[in-house]
């Protein structure tokens, strides 16, 4: 998994022992770097424009994306959706 280099990211090392995989952080100013992340940023940006103030939106309405977003098959995971991909590899219990 590649990281960018924020805060939300320090407990990174319990996360990769936790789930046995490999994490990696992206150089600053590297977005390419991160170009899977970069490619759903530009999803969730259909829904939610810059300057979005997330306080304002409904429970209901983050889950309809959410949910939308994560059964959308995509040609990257050989038209898989995200939600088949995790199931496949995660023993852990995710809730949205």
């Amino acid at each position: 998994m590649t990281l960018d280099n924020g805060k939300e990211f320090a407990q990174h090392r319990q996360v990769s022992r936790h789930c046995g995989i490999d994490i990696y952080f992206a150089r600053l100013y590297h977005a390419w770097e991160r170009g899977r992340n970069e490619s759903f940023n530009g999803l969730l940006r259909q829904f939610f424009p810059k300057g979005t103030d997330f306080a304002r939106l409904s429970t209901n309405t983050l889950n309809d994306v959410t949910n939308l977003l994560n059964n959308r098959s995509r040609k990257r995971l050989n038209d898989q959706t995200s939600k088949e991909v995790l199931q496949d590899h995660l023993t852990v219990a995710i809730e949205l």
